[in-house]
């Protein structure tokens, strides 16, 4: 059978008490019990396959010293599908062995081949550096495997292009480096038999359809040196894997789906923190919600942070010695339930608190490095992590995982939980519910995770305005010709044609040719621009970096910036050279950066005619800019000021979902006149909070807005709209389930048992408004209006 090719657990690890006993304690320690679910997720056994008999000799026996002793049923399956030349995708559970239906037919054919090469693609870079100590652990001759990524040296690249035959990089560096380079990297695409797509569920939205992109440049490069390599892929669990892997790589895939692995059995609970004494409840502190463009608003706390409970329960597992993994959804909060961990250890045990650090993106290569061995060795019992560690990396032993907000989808919920087991144990999952709409009504309907499919990725390689800079950089690397249209797809005669009218290719007998010096700049993940560096003013040492989009809300002059636990203010922000200059300062109160907006349609694609109330969607443009920010006492989040900000506006054409109803319509209701903006703003929020329930997305992918008369549609209408350039499929889904989703909106308002609207149904962390006005009881008003007219 197959056992993990990552190091074991260190030696005289205590695994610490049963998930159940583990679980009975954490419940024991506060006042009532916070779980309101607890799902048995059984065993299994594993079903065993012969190795295939084109798998050499010395093949099988690398995989032996790993423990390997024979593939399952499922591995074999993918392995032998992609030997024989087929594209597959296997899509199973975490923990399934996925690496070695890949590493099978990429590693037979190089042993066979002495000139064959491989190609493999991961989203991040932690699971790229995991994957070659596992393809270089075999020991196999002549492989030579290396990674290719933005921290490689540049004394290394020249060697890896000429002599490595099993190159590991990620679809940035591809992009970047790759093929702009092809030339130089002729020799390796000319015998490139294997592409592999890791993890590829997380393909998805913009940063799908670019990746999409970039994979058929790839294709067109290879066809033009003479290869057709195999793709495999590589994904979680997911609906629909097939087409959603066809739609990546623009190629007829079949999945393999039946896991075949042994698993351990998983406790999974679903914890919602308790509420706070009515004479304690007051605005949020910066532990409340601090997402990536951390709270813009005066949420008054209802219940106990979900990063305060996380920590608590961290910090429980840890000084019970159980290794556990904390998923927090963003930068800051990784770090505040780090943070917070380490003291309550420190004050039970001194010492105790430097077995947890915080893992995430924006470290520094050896930082990062420095963490997984820490953790994979057992130096540290406990890590907070972003979703930076959710993906493939293999870390054995894990006991417990405690999961700190519903990560956006099904399958990352799944995946996250099934970090912890790693060996086949049992382990132990928990949830632990933000103070929000969809987490609320999550841990209350607990069918609608254990009963539900998983959702299927969503992608449009079709977006224009993904697919018109996509076949601008291919025509950097080679004119563009009319047999390409078909590889790009739908579009891209018409995506041309709009640059060529643009001045930015020039039409020839023989193809379009790309008309300007310098390349297009293209961003993949569609973050809003180059990454911004955050700066020690006083030395000049680099301290990390935050994406362009989120440079706005976390590194405006005079926010705080948290690194390792160490609190900075910065001093200023200079977008032009993408660079904040920060001072070491531990001030007593925190930042929260608020924004305005606008939106005006453009077109309308669809629309449903339900008498008083119209559903749309259609084109629309956003404007938006964050014009000032709050400090608050950390010890009682009251407002010491508001500080005015200058910073330019930003402009966004994407796609939209809204719905409109009539004045008589909200009348008859017994909505008043005055209450319809507080009834709408409510029903926004609380709409925008449960999408992620229909589409694979978090609330941080969508915005909204809700207006009592709308100047386009001269009615109350409420917008719900992607937050990327062209939309990422998000606004189509919620449409083709507006039913759905709305009565979903409806029944998590109503269940909520608060008066007047709280973080779990109605109030907003991201509202730009101050969660003001806003009338929890209108809002079920106005979604039954569309409910009881709009057609299922």
């Amino acid at each position: 059978m197959e056992s993990s090719a990552a190091p074991t657990v260190s030696a005289g690890h205590d695994p610490g008490p049963a998930p159940v006993d583990l679980l009975r304690r954490l419940r024991a320690r506060g006042a009532g019990d916070p779980v309101t679910h607890v799902e048995r997720v059984p065993a299994r056994v594993g079903v065993p396959a012969p190795w295939p008999a084109w798998a050499p000799p010395e093949l099988r026996a690398a995989f032996a010293r790993r423990g390997v002793v024979a593939p399952w049923q499922h591995q074999a399956e993918a392995a032998t599908l992609a030997y024989d030349g087929g594209h597959v995708i296997v899509a199973t559970g975490t923990a399934s062995g996925k690496s070695l239906a890949y590493q099978l037919p990429a590693l037979a054919t190089l042993l066979a081949d002495p000139r064959a090469t491989v190609l493999y693609l991961a989203p991040t870079k932690a699971l790229a550096a995991d994957q070659l100590r596992a393809v270089a652990g075999l020991e196999l001759e002549g492989v030579r495997p290396a990674c290719y990524d933005g921290d490689t040296p540049r004394a290394e690249r020249e060697w890896i292009r000429r002599h490595s035959r099993f190159v590991l990089t990620n679809p940035d560096m591809l992009h970047h480096g790759i093929l702009p380079g092809h030339a130089q990297w002729s020799g390796f695409l000319r015998r490139l038999a294997y592409v592999v797509i890791d993890e590829c569920h997380t393909y998805r939205g913009v940063f799908g359809s670019h990746v999409a992109h970039v994979l058929r440049r790839l294709r067109r490069q290879c066809a033009r040196f003479g290869a057709t390599p195999v793709f495999v892929l590589a994904s979680a669990t997911s609906g629909d894997p097939a087409t959603a892997a066809g739609r990546l790589t623009g190629l007829p895939v079949t999945a393999v789906t039946e896991d075949a692995s042994p698993r351990g059995g998983v406790t999974f609970a679903l914890w919602e923190p308790p509420l706070l004494p009515p004479d304690s409840t007051a605005p949020a502190v910066p532990a409340q919600a601090a997402g990536d463009h951390d709270a813009t608003t005066d949420l008054v706390q209802v219940r106990r942070s979900a990063l305060r409970e996380t920590a608590d329960l961290l910090a429980d597992t840890v000084a019970e010695g159980v290794r556990t993994l904390a998923f927090v959804r963003s930068r800051k909060g990784a770090e505040v339930v780090a943070a917070n961990a380490r003291r309550a250890l420190d004050d039970a045990v001194p010492g105790l608190g430097g077995r947890v650090a915080a893992y995430r993106g924006g470290y520094l290569r050896e930082e990062r490095r420095e963490l997984e061995r820490a953790l994979l060795h057992g130096d540290l019992l406990g890590l907070a992590s972003t979703n930076a560690l959710e993906l493939g990396v293999d870390l054995v032993g894990l006991d417990a995982v405690l999961i700190c907000g519903y990560p956006g989808t099904r399958a990352s919920l799944w995946q996250q939980a099934g970090r912890a087991g790693r060996s086949g144990q049992e382990a132990l999952a928990v949830l632990v519910a933000r103070d929000d709409p969809l987490d609320t009504y999550l841990v209350h309907h607990p069918e609608a995770i254990f009963g539900a499919p998983v959702e299927a990725t969503v992608l449009d390689p079709a977006n224009p305005y993904v697919l018109a800079p996509q076949l601008a950089c291919a025509a950097v690397e080679a004119p563009l010709t009319p047999a390409d249209l078909a590889l790009f797809g739908d579009g891209a005669k018409e995506a041309i044609d709009q640059l060529v009218e643009a001045g930015a290719l020039r039409q020839r007998p023989t193809g379009w040719y790309w008309r300007h010096r310098e390349r297009p700049e293209v961003d993949l993940r569609g973050e809003g621009g180059a990454p911004v560096c955050v700066v020690e003013s006083a030395t000049g040492r680099l301290l990390g970096t935050v994406d362009g989009g989120s440079s706005h809300f976390l590194l405006h002059t005079g926010a705080v910036y948290l690194h390792q636990g160490i609190s900075y203010v910065v001093d200023d922000l200079d977008l032009a050279d993408g660079c904040a200059l920060v001072h070491v300062e531990e001030p007593d109160w925190s930042t929260h950066a608020r924004d305005v907006t606008d939106l005006s349609v453009v077109s309308v694609r669809s629309y449903v005619d339900a008498g008083p109330v119209g559903m749309f969607l259609g084109e629309v443009d956003v404007t938006s800019q964050v014009v000032s920010y709050q400090r608050r006492r950390i010890a009682t989040g009251e407002v010491i000021d508001t500080r005015p900000l200058d910073l330019p506006t930003r402009e966004l054409r994407t796609v939209a979902v809204w719905f409109t109803l009539s004045p008589r319509s909200l009348a008859s209701a017994g909505v008043q006149q005055a209450d319809v903006p507080g009834a709408l703003h409510a029903a926004e929020h609380a709409a925008i909070g449960l999408l992620p329930l229909m589409a694979t997305c978090d609330r941080w992918d969508i915005g909204g807005l809700s207006t009592a008369l709308h100047p386009d549609t001269e009615a109350p209408t409420v917008f719900v709209y992607d937050g990327h350039p062209g939309g990422a499929g998000f606004a189509e889904r919620a449409y083709g389930t507006a039913s759905a989703w709305l009565r979903a909106t409806r029944d998590a308002i109503a269940e909520c048992g608060c008066e007047t609207g709280c973080p779990s149904c109605v109030q907003s962390p991201k509202c730009g408004n101050g969660n003001n006005p806003l009338s929890k009881p209108d809002a079920i008003r106005v979604l039954d209006v569309v409910l009881e007219n709009l057609p299922a």
